[in-house]
């Protein structure tokens, strides 16, 4: 074979494409799946569903995937406050990775600026450089909380198109202040889209609001979810989003034809059918997380309070080894966010055991 080079971009030379650790070890706390997975029902669910939807794969699917969004905004509507969202605000796509794609391609691009506040979902950037968008970081108080006083001046210096603000935060887990949704999307204006990334919504804390309740009051907030995980559909790549319905249409502009597959839309509806069952587990992670959070710190470790289904604790003087000696001892974990910090996913009460033992044999209290 010839040491062929392509044509590639300049600025995608040289980098590694994105991607966690797929090892083959006993305990996997690294990329915050739901450690349930569907009962044998669902599963026959899907089955079926899937299967009628093969018998029509020499036709196109719905390409606006009608049934789908009616799904998706009723199970939205109970988390928006006094106003329903309607199936004409709901887009979906191939994970909420593509709807931000497709979000920077419709809003961000050449000349256009993208910004977000550090530590912060390490893909926020790719995007942008994909869409040809300028990324600018911010940064967070250590508590990982945003000082809105510096966040609108920096709103006001850089006029970005797109903010992008996950709540709860990734990698930290940290929820977004209401106030700071509206400080952020007033200071935007016209002028740019505020998306909420709350792709761990679900595992909010009791009294944690949704930005889906502000969505009546900001016609430029954009709230984003997945059904990658409190749905346990990880495998199934389906991610979506509410927003006025003039930013919908104009994600249709950019999207690719029939960009969400008939299998896709039948395993994501029998799922939406069975939500019960599969969100039954989200009570259970929730007060595993809590637990967890309380026993770190009774060991003397920092940890960020989270409102998701991981938990971000260190600081440590080499986390790498720290890291290491956990895999080594049969569990994987996330190295991820500031230097000195880990990010260990929520498992069921046996992994989350694990977990502790090799911590503590790995860390001395």
């Amino acid at each position: 074979m010839s040491s062929y080079q392509p044509p590639l971009r300049d600025e995608l030379k040289g980098i590694e494409p994105y991607g966690a650790p797929q090892l083959d070890v006993p305990v996997q706390l690294n990329v915050n799946e739901n450690p349930y997975g569907p009962s044998e029902a669902t599963v026959r669910d899907i089955a079926d569903s899937v299967a009628r939807a093969a018998a029509t794969l020499n036709r196109y699917p719905d390409r606006e995937f009608t049934e789908l969004r009616r799904e998706l905004a009723g199970y939205l509507t109970p988390d928006s406050g006094s106003t329903p969202i309607a199936p004409e605000m709901v887009w979906a796509a191939n994970g909420s990775n593509e709807v931000m794609l497709q979000l920077l391609q419709a809003f961000g691009g050449p000349g256009r600026t993208a910004l977000s506040f550090a530590p912060t979902y390490s893909m926020y950037p790719e995007y942008a450089r994909d869409t040809n968008t300028t990324w600018i970081a911010g940064t967070r108080e250590e508590d990982f909380s945003l000082d809105l006083e510096k966040a609108r001046d920096l709103i006001a210096e850089v006029r970005p198109s797109v903010v992008l603000l996950p709540s709860p935060n990734n990698p930290t887990g940290t929820a977004l202040d209401p106030k700071a949704i509206a400080v952020i999307a007033e200071a935007l204006g016209d002028s740019g889209v505020l998306v909420v990334d709350e792709a761990y919504g679900e595992f909010r804390r009791d009294g944690v609001p949704s930005a889906l309740e502000l969505l009546s009051t900001y016609d430029n907030l954009i709230v984003t979810r997945t059904m990658s995980k409190a749905f346990a559909g990880a495998g199934l790549r389906l991610g979506y989003l509410a927003a006025h319905p003039a930013i919908t249409d104009a994600i249709r502009v950019v999207r690719l034809p029939y960009h969400l597959s008939a299998v896709t839309q039948a395993a994501a509806l029998a799922a939406l059918r069975h939500r019960e069952e599969l969100l039954a587990k989200v009570d259970e992670l929730r007060q595993e997380r809590d637990a967890l959070v309380a026993w770190l710190r009774g060991q003397g470790h920092q940890v960020a309070d989270s409102d998701a289904n991981y938990v971000f604790f260190g600081t440590f003087p080499d986390r790498h080894a720290v890291w290491q000696g956990l895999l080594d001892r049969g569990v994987l974990i996330r190295e991820t966010g500031p230097d000195g910090w880990l990010r260990v996913s929520v498992g069921t009460p046996e992994e989350m055991t694990a977990f502790k033992n090799a911590l503590l044999e790995v860390v001395t209290p």
